[in-house]
């Protein structure tokens, strides 16, 4: 029983996986969702790297209504359930951006279709409930710790390419430092010497 509710939890985790995209400036990438009404829909998205680790997001349903659209957006998180059976669209757009393409990880999540409510016939049948609802729970569970270690993973690599800058900027700004003090003394050296040397009027 374990064994099988190990196995259909890693099942699981395989049909979320998080993506790392490309979307150059001045473009639009869009992926799609082909799901039923009432299914729980879910999207997760880092930039991790490119210009001001913004972008632009929207969330397009069936319909063409626009669920969800945001500007500017470095992260987010955001679940709805399906209003109509159909693709929803889900669109990452870099046309703000002059010349830099960003790069965005992100994770599309969907549900379990809702069920037409049947009445559980004897014990076999309420055990078999049971453990399918631990299995939810358990891949609810480690769904949520992939998606914590992908974040940290990302969050991990922005903060070391931002330390990795400020050193290179300190180690080029002490530098710059030492030539103009090297360069300043000098100059009060040859000042002095000029200063005190002795002038002969012949």
């Amino acid at each position: 029983m374990l064994v099988l509710m190990v196995l259909l939890s890693l099942a699981a985790l395989r049909g979320s996986q998080a993506y790392f995209i490309t979307v150059d400036a001045h473009a639009e990438e869009c992926f799609f969702d082909k799901v039923e009404i009432g299914t729980k829909l879910g999207l997760t998205f880092e930039i991790s790297e490119g210009g001001f680790l913004d972008i632009d997001v929207k969330i397009v349903g069936p319909d063409g209504k626009v669920i969800y659209q945001g500007e500017r957006e470095t992260s987010g998180k955001y679940t709805f359930a399906a209003h109509l059976p159909g693709k929803y669209t889900y669109c990452f757009s870099n046309q703000m951006s002059t010349m830099t393409p960003k790069v965005v990880m992100f994770d599309m999540e969907v549900g379990d279709a809702p069920k037409t409510d049947v009445k559980a016939e004897g014990d076999e049948t309420a055990d078999h409930t049971k453990m399918e609802e631990m299995i939810k729970e358990l891949t609810t569970s480690l769904t949520g710790v992939k998606h914590e270690q992908e974040y940290m993973s990302v969050r991990d690599r922005i903060h070391r390419s931002i330390n990795e800058s400020t050193n290179s900027r300190v180690v080029l700004w002490s530098f710059f430092e030492a030539v103009v003090l090297f360069t300043m003394t000098m100059g009060q050296v040859y000042y002095l010497k000029r200063f005190f040397e002795v002038r002969r009027v012949v």
